[in-house]
């Protein structure tokens, strides 16, 4: 049974498009094509695999203006960040191509009577499940580790960047990628489970909310198919007495806002020890004012639309009953009356457990400030938390933050004195509620990989 999907503009909620989601007589056929893919792909060279990534990072660049204003038109991404994004897609098929096969070459090891390698070898299919937030990096970041790694790849994207998608199609076959290495699926949530159980399926991997990675990794499990999941956050910058207050202002403003405050490892709380909590406070929330809402479109435009209705719904019923629980609006916190799914930049204080800023993942221009006594109190805050992706933390004595960066933040990543996203060199994922494994760095490409003994009697 097939079914039509809307991508909507969600800075005035027009239609931009409708999309026909395939049958399941289809979506097995394209299953069987992408693994017929795979047997003459991992006979590929690195060499061969990475002349074909790099031109597709050459390709996303040399289209980025139309790939930009696609993104922003599906998802209200700002147009003057929408670039960036695809530079960062760039570097990681530059990253990859560059390092695959050193990262991936067999490694010698001692063996009593002889000698013995680890090979570590493709395994097959690949399904992602990636969401609309950053609609081209995601898709990016698990597709080219895994084709230098010899596998292949089936997406299902989010369905209001189904654009997004059909654009990335585009360009990997531009670039000469055989035929159904690379596969999106337009397919309806209820399809999924027959892509993770499918035998011809090895792996999957989803970007998304707690709640659904526990539901896809339970699907995967039953079939006896790894996972890596990148999940949601909550994640804390600590501002300690010796921060340089303006350098940690600028940085938790960015870090809030950035990506319209749509980013998994945006600054969400921001736990500031009491001696320096009033400085700290009365320059953010100054700072806060002066972004303001617009067309995304517009290069000047800071802060664009939540990406659905829904979830600019649901953002605004979690800052309400934040505020029915005790914590204080200091700025925003109303949902404007003007065509469009936009939320202003909000500052809630006074939050404290039991309240969705506190406990919760607020996906949206929400920032919660939390006074901790000290710097011990600051760490235990920020760890008190189910999540455990990114965090940040804000000190004029670099090593100290570094120490209890590495020995107390129970945390993937963490950023010191500034605020950082992905880094195609760094090892990218979270810990607790926010997943596991990892991607990027070089890690991601071992995720999927068959690490191979052979043991060979002299």
């Amino acid at each position: 049974m097939t079914a039509t999907v809307k991508s909507i503009n969600p800075a005035n909620g027009q239609t931009i498009r409708e999309f026909d989601t395939i049958s399941d007589a289809q979506l097995n056929q394209k299953i069987e094509q992408t693994h017929e893919a795979f047997l003459d792909w991992k006979q590929r060279s690195f060499d061969e695999r990475g002349a074909l990534i790099r031109k597709v990072g050459e390709l996303l660049v040399a289209n980025k203006d139309k790939l930009a204003r696609l993104a922003v038109d599906e998802m209200g991404k700002p147009i003057a960040q929408a670039p960036g994004e695809l530079e960062l897609c760039k570097g990681i098929c530059d990253y990859s191509a560059d390092n695959a096969a050193e990262f991936l070459a067999d490694e010698p090891r001692d063996l009593p009577g002889g000698r013995a390698l680890v090979s570590h070898q493709p395994i097959g299919v690949i399904f992602g499940i990636q969401p609309w937030n950053f609609p081209f990096y995601q898709v990016v970041r698990y597709t080219i580790a895994n084709l230098m790694a010899g596998n292949t790849v089936l997406l299902k994207h989010a369905p209001n960047v189904w654009g997004c998608a059909e654009a990335l199609e585009d360009i990997f076959r531009e670039a000469g990628v055989p035929e159904n290495v690379f596969n999106v699926l337009y397919i309806h949530d209820e399809q999924a489970s027959q892509v993770t159980e499918h035998r011809l399926v090895r792996g999957v991997t989803f970007t998304g909310s707690a709640a659904t990675g526990r539901k896809i990794a339970a699907d995967a499990g039953q079939h006896l198919k790894k996972t890596v999941l990148e999940l949601g956050s909550n994640d804390a910058f600590l501002v300690l007495e010796d921060a340089d207050i303006d350098k940690a202002v600028d940085a938790c403003v960015m870090g809030r806002i950035n990506n319209n405050g749509q980013t998994c490892v945006a600054a969400k709380r921001f736990v500031i020890v009491d001696a320096v909590y009033d400085k700290f406070r009365d320059a953010y929330v100054e700072k806060m004012k002066q972004v303001q809402f617009g067309d995304p479109a517009d290069k000047n435009t800071q802060l664009g639309p939540l990406a659905r209705e829904d979830l600019r719904d649901k953002l605004h019923q979690q800052v309400k009953e934040s505020i029915a629980n005790g914590a204080t609006c200091t700025i925003g916190g109303e949902v404007p009356d003007v065509e469009g799914f936009f939320y202003p930049c909000t500052v809630l204080e006074n939050v404290k457990p039991g309240m969705p800023a506190y406990d919760g993942e607020l996906f949206g221009p929400v920032a919660a400030l939390i006074r901790a006594k000290d710097e011990a109190d600051a760490i235990r805050i920020a760890n008190d938390s189910v999540y455990g992706l990114g965090g940040g933390i804000f000190s004029k004595d670099e090593e100290r933050a570094v120490r209890l960066a590495r020995d107390h933040f129970d945390t993937g990543m963490i950023s010191i004195n500034g605020y950082y996203i992905a880094q195609p060199n760094l090892p990218f994922g979270g810990v607790k509620d926010s997943g596991y494994g990892r991607e990027h760095g070089g890690f991601g490409m071992r995720e999927f990989v068959n690490s191979k003994s052979m043991m060979i009697a002299q």
